[in-house]
């Protein structure tokens, strides 16, 4: 199941949505209008992705009966503004406001690649938990205009990653059953101006305002029983072979795996839920795969001279199974 957050003109109120057959239905009036025709078993289904996420089970149970009727070609019955082209409105991000928003660090490759052109060795620290860092939950975007001030167009990066949305909370969550409290997968753009990262990085904190100001998540929601296929089990949680690629401009410029993460989302969720309530709609990030960055790429000289984000460029983000999450870059 893909889900989505939509609008259908500037200044509408976002609404959520299923992403079925080149259309978007809208959750919340499809389901009313099929209720009977579903035997649906709840009052009604939510307007917002948020609420959704903590209806849990049930409503998801339900929001998969509204999707089978529909794809059922139904789509021809359904009434106008239920039932929309795909292609008539915009995605927002399918969590415009997560609850909370962390990124880890979770793939060997771009770790020590980017220490290694720094000249730093490995750290051991890598192997003995998985770290991550909050970033700021309230300027997230999905496709379309990142806009950036004159300090983010200094060494202005992407970071091609895979982010998961909690949906079931929990608290000192084992890894062995933390793939339960996954709702579902998106593609993640954590864009980073690399002048101010390490400036305020030299202090031992952050990043911080290298950071801040904006990360893509996107185009849709896509429930993890939709990526089964691609599950690759393990005794710390579930990999998924979900190949990775990044743009500029349509030229390919990274090349990845999820399935290459050193740490599964299973441990980071682990880790991340030590002496800590999660919450549906907490969103964590995979951490940038290798070759996911021009940070990494400019170090390596695959790039020379180093190559950034300028105003007007295109960076697409891919990955299988998943979509692709499309930005442009444009001055604020």
């Amino acid at each position: 199941m893909r889900l989505v957050t939509y609008s259908t003109a500037q200044g509408t109120n976002p609404r959520l949505g299923l992403h079925v057959h080149n259309h978007i239905l809208d959750l919340e009036q499809g389901y009313a209008f099929a209720k009977t025709s579903i035997h649906g078993r709840l009052e009604g289904l939510p307007s917002t992705v948020l609420e959704y996420l903590r209806a849990g089970e049930t409503a998801h149970h339900e929001a998969h009966k509204l999707e089978a009727w529909f794809a059922s070609n139904h789509h021809a019955a359904t009434p106008a503004g239920v039932a929309i082209e795909a292609s008539s409105v915009q995605l927002l991000s399918p969590i415009p406001h997560p609850v909370s928003m962390r990124d880890g660090y979770a793939f060997r490759q771009h770790v020590e690649t980017a220490r290694r052109n720094r000249g730093l060795p490995m750290i051991d620290t890598f192997d003995e938990i998985p770290i991550f860092y909050f970033t700021n939950h309230l300027s997230v975007i999905g496709g379309g205009d990142v806009k950036v001030e004159d300090l983010h167009l200094q060494n202005l990066d992407f970071e091609l990653e895979c982010a998961i949305v909690i949906g079931k909370g929990g608290k000192n969550i084992p890894a062995e059953r933390a793939d339960e409290h996954i709702y579902g997968f998106m593609v993640m753009n954590d864009w980073s101006a690399r002048a101010l990262q390490m400036q305020e990085m030299q202090m031992s904190l952050g990043p911080a305002k290298g950071k801040d100001f904006a990360t893509s998540l996107g185009p849709c929601l896509v429930s993890k029983e939709a990526l089964k296929d691609r599950i690759i089990p393990t005794p710390k949680g579930n990999h998924y072979d979900l190949p990775m690629t990044a743009s500029i401009n349509g030229n390919i410029v990274s090349r990845g795996n999820v399935k290459d993460m050193h740490w599964t989302f299973a441990q980071i969720l682990e880790r991340v839920s030590y002496g800590v309530e999660v919450h549906p709609g907490e969103v964590i990030g995979s951490g940038t795969c290798g070759t996911g960055c021009l940070l990494e790429l400019n170090g390596s000289k695959v790039f020379d001279p180093p190559l950034w984000l300028q105003l007007g460029d295109v960076v697409e983000c891919s990955i299988d199974g998943i979509g692709t999450l499309t930005n442009r870059i444009q001055h604020a």
